[in-house]
Formats: structure tokens, C-alpha cells, sequence
């Protein structure tokens, strides 16, 4: 029996934005040092956060809300390291644009880098052989239709179905849960 305790998805689980926020606040002292030079920081913003933050991003169906959260998420930390600006007409000290920190970081913006790591995975189970069970969910298509009392099976169900047979676990990003071998449906 498939035993799972909280959604999978990280932006449904208040956990996802503490982990997110206890690494950012865990470097935000040396993000606003001036003793570090602008490349340090980025390098420290994509080796410490980023792959906090990015973890299991390859399962991830993103709303638009959901990524303008990431993208304001991305914007705190930039501005952190960046810094403020002095405004050459009034000479008074303001926050950096979005436009002005895409142009000082130069490289893809999480969003993007998002979507491009999602192609990959996509690219990777492409090559995979059929009898892969993570194929055969990716382009996998039903075999009828389902009857209208039947509900919507979830993909954690279905990787639970797969892995049944392997009497394996699922990592849902929380824990490995316990998946009996029983006879039956899940």
C-alpha cells in the first residue's frame, strides 16, 4: 500500500519555502559583504541556493503564479547582491530594475533555467528502453477511456504502480514512502 503523507509538490508544502528561505538566510551576510566581489557572490548564489531551491525541478508543473514567485525569489537574492545604485540625475540612492539585474547577471533566469532542465529529463527518458516504467508514463497513452465514476488517477499513484513490481520506494521530495506488495490496485 502507497503510504504518502503530504503532496509531492513542493510549492503546495510549507517546507519547500522554509528549506528555500533558511539557505538564503543561512548566506545572506555574505551576499551584502563588500569584502566579496560580485563574481564570488554569484558563484556562492548558484553552488548554495540554487540547487536548494531547483531540487527536483524536473517533475515540477509550474503555474504562472508559481514562477513569479521564483522570479521575485531570484530578484531578493540578486538585489542582495548587486546592491543599490546611485541615480545619476537626483543622486539619491534607489533598487535596482528587474531589466538592470537580468542585464548584471547574464545568465538565464530560474524560470528558464527551469524549463531547460525539464527538456533534458524529457530528453533522458526519450532514450530510455520501453520496458522503462518512466517511458511508458511519459508517452504512454490510455488504453480506453475512463468511465465518468472512475476519478483521475494522480502520477504518484501511477510511479506507485510502476514501482510495485520493483517493490521499490518513490521519492516524492519528502521521503522514500513504504510500497506493499499486496495483490490489487494501489
Amino acid at each position: 500500500m502507497l503510504q504518502i503523507i503530504s503532496p509531492p509538490f513542493p510549492f503546495n508544502n510549507p517546507k519547500f519555502y522554509s528549506g528555500r528561505n533558511t539557505c538564503y538566510h543561512s548566506v545572506q551576510n555574505l551576499l551584502s559583504s563588500r569584502l566579496l566581489s560580485r563574481k564570488l557572490k554569484i558563484k556562492i548564489y548558484r553552488t548554495i541556493i540554487l540547487p536548494v531551491v531547483l531540487y527536483g525541478c524536473e517533475a515540477w508543473s509550474l503555474t504562472l503564479r508559481e514562477e513569479r514567485k521564483l522570479r521575485v525569489f531570484e530578484n531578493m537574492v540578486l538585489r542582495r547582491i548587486f546592491g543599490r545604485r546611485r541615480d545619476e540625475v537626483t543622486g539619491e540612492w534607489r533598487r535596482l530594475h528587474n531589466e538592470e539585474l537580468n542585464d548584471l547577471y547574464s545568465s538565464p533566469n530560474i524560470v528558464r533555467v527551469i524549463k531547460s532542465r525539464r527538456m533534458r529529463w524529457a530528453g533522458l527518458v526519450a532514450r530510455m528502453g520501453e520496458e522503462r516504467g518512466v517511458y511508458r508514463v511519459l508517452v504512454g497513452k490510455p488504453e480506453r477511456r475512463r468511465p465518468l465514476w472512475r476519478p483521475r488517477r494522480r502520477w504518484w499513484i501511477i510511479l506507485g504502480w510502476i514501482s510495485r513490481r520493483r517493490d521499490v520506494g518513490i521519492w516524492t521530495g519528502l521521503g522514500w514512502p513504504r510500497i506493499g506488495t499486496g495483490d490489487g490496485c494501489l
